[in-house]
């Protein structure tokens, strides 16, 4: 095990003042600091090698691995390890090489300046990522703390949040928090006109008109949600195929056949961090589910063309596999194999010939398999009859 030799250092708008005496040492002490502009500008006179982020940045790794053996500190904003760059190099030089000196994070002084309590809000980051991610958050009453990428992304947001029927929502930018130039700017989503400075801090209180869109991240959206041409997995049958699937925090689901990308987009919606990658041959349906992943907040849904199981070649091996058209013993093999252990696979089945293949397939690998029905409520003239919708086998079952 190697004795440590990086210093990963969070600092505020106080600067060193804002460090704790031994962490002030540190960087007093080094011979070479790493960091953005604004942190060496908050570091003083310090007499240091200084270096700035490597552009492109992933070429920072190599970077800092070429300062080992020298007394090095990489300066950051905040708490290193709260959406923030210590999370990347942990995974990359091994923890015993490192100490991390947290700071207050940008969230935790948000918070003391909302007078909120940190477990009751919803922390977030845009900050190089796209701002549509924080709209599978916007919930009525729901409490967001969010890092921005920009001036403009807090008007970005208030267009999110009206467009939703959110337009009332409470809307504050704290920017230079903890320093002698901090700012505040408060306004309502709908009326939201203010300039902010670049680097600052969003908090959103949500507050929904009685119009306003329902998206809860409980799976089951309203079909009408999603532009399609009509061939889709349904609200009813859609819910029932994500708990077999069962999303969970950074696991990766492959949606084959995904058409409009209703199951991968809910299954990203459903866990922090899901991901998932939509297999599509046809070009109209991988446009309208890149329209429906921008709209409904999961912008990191990777949409790809081709058919299974050629298609699955290559692509990083899944927690969970939705076959939802087109299966095939050759499909389903292709899948299985490249399922990671505990993994989930839920195929479903519409025709009589699938469902054929599908029970010689469970009398070989098991799982469950049942029969989902679903009747809505229509009118029928000037009365109402529940009408069927087409019924859908479905088999599931867990890799073990």
């Amino acid at each position: 095990m190697s004795d440590p030799w990086l210093h990963v250092v969070g600092i505020g708008e106080d600067g060193l003042d804002g460090l704790t005496p031994a962490t002030r040492a540190v960087v007093e002490a080094a011979e070479v600091i790493l960091g953005g502009d604004r942190h060496h500008d908050l570091s003083g006179n310090i007499t240091a090698e200084r270096l700035s982020w490597p552009s492109p940045f992933n070429a920072m790794i190599e970077t800092i691995r070429g300062l080992k053996g020298r007394r090095a500190v990489i300066l950051v904003t905040g708490d290193p390890l709260w959406f923030s760059v210590g999370a990347r190099i942990g995974r990359a030089i091994p923890a015993s090489e490192i100490v991390y000196h947290p700071q207050l994070s940008a969230f935790q002084l948000a918070a003391a300046r909302m007078g909120w309590s940190m477990p009751d809000v919803e922390t977030l980051t845009v900050h190089g990522r796209p701002v549509e991610q924080m709209i599978a958050f916007i919930q009525p009453d729901q409490r967001l703390l969010i890092l921005t990428t920009g001036s403009d992304t807090p008007g970005k947001i208030a267009r999110f949040l009206t467009d939703r029927g959110f337009g009332q929502s409470r809307m504050t930018v704290l920017a230079a928090m903890g320093g002698a130039r901090e700012q505040r700017f408060d306004g309502l989503a709908e009326s939201w006109s203010h300039e902010v400075p670049e680097f600052n801090t969003l908090a959103v209180e949500c507050i929904a008109a009685p119009g306003a869109a329902l998206l809860p991240r409980v799976p089951g959206l309203p079909d009408e949600m999603f532009a399609s041409d009509g061939t889709m997995t349904k609200q009813e049958v859609r819910a029932a195929t994500l708990a077999k699937l069962m999303p969970m925090r950074g696991a990766l689901l492959w949606d084959i056949g995904a058409g409009c990308g209703s199951v991968g987009i809910e299954w990203m919606r459903a866990a922090r961090y899901a991901r998932a990658i939509g297999i599509e041959p046809r070009a109209d349906r991988r446009a309208m589910a890149a329209t429906n992943a921008l709209a409904l907040g999961t912008p990191g849904f990777q949409i790809i063309e081709g058919t299974a199981p050629e298609a699955l070649e290559g692509l990083t091996p899944p927690d969970a596999i939705f076959i939802g058209g087109g299966l095939t013993s050759e499909v389903f093999e292709a899948a299985w194999s490249a399922l990671r252990p505990l993994g989930r696979l839920v195929a479903n089945a519409v025709t009589l010939e699938s469902e054929a293949l599908m029970l010689d397939l469970y009398k070989k690998h098991g799982g469950q398999l049942v029969k989902l029905g679903v009747q809505r409520a229509d009118a029928v003239g000037r009365l109402t009859a529940f009408r069927p919708l087409m019924p859908v086998t479905q088999w599931s079952l867990i890799k073990r």
